[in-house]
């Protein structure tokens, strides 16, 4: 784990630490299983852990946070550039919670949905593949 990712989570309160962990373990666990995603980096983009496609570069990067200000939610951003949030929406839109262009949102008290955010994930990790 980069230093500044991990000390970014260390941050993290302990319940949504747990979260971000799954979460983050999620993003890899995708990477590995899917064609035509190779190696990920993992790095701060915006003081937010960040997961972008190194080689090849097949997608667009996923960053994952928490913010105070926000405290019952977790966000999962992709680049509002993209157009992955309203096909999200469109698969999606009574399972999961969104914000504009750029963001699903989890509620941090709940378990993770997680069948619907691999296939986001995937998505966004095979964007360029895909688009």
């Amino acid at each position: 784990m980069d230093n500044g990712v991990k000390e970014k989570f260390e941050a993290y309160p302990e319940h949504i630490r747990v979260k971000m962990e799954r979460l983050r373990g999620l993003i890899y666990e995708v990477a590995g299983s899917t064609e035509g995603v190779g190696e990920l980096e993992e790095t701060l983009k915006w003081s937010e852990p960040a997961y972008l496609t190194k080689r090849p570069k097949s997608g667009t990067t996923v960053r994952i946070d928490w913010k105070e200000k926000s405290p019952d939610q977790i966000g999962m951003y992709v680049s509002c550039n993209t157009s992955l949030i309203e096909t999200y929406r469109s698969m999606f839109g009574d399972d999961l919670e969104f914000e504009g262009n750029r963001a699903i949102l989890l509620p941090a008290d709940t378990e993770l949905p997680e069948k619907e955010l691999r296939i986001c994930i995937q998505m966004a990790l095979r964007y360029h593949l895909d688009k």
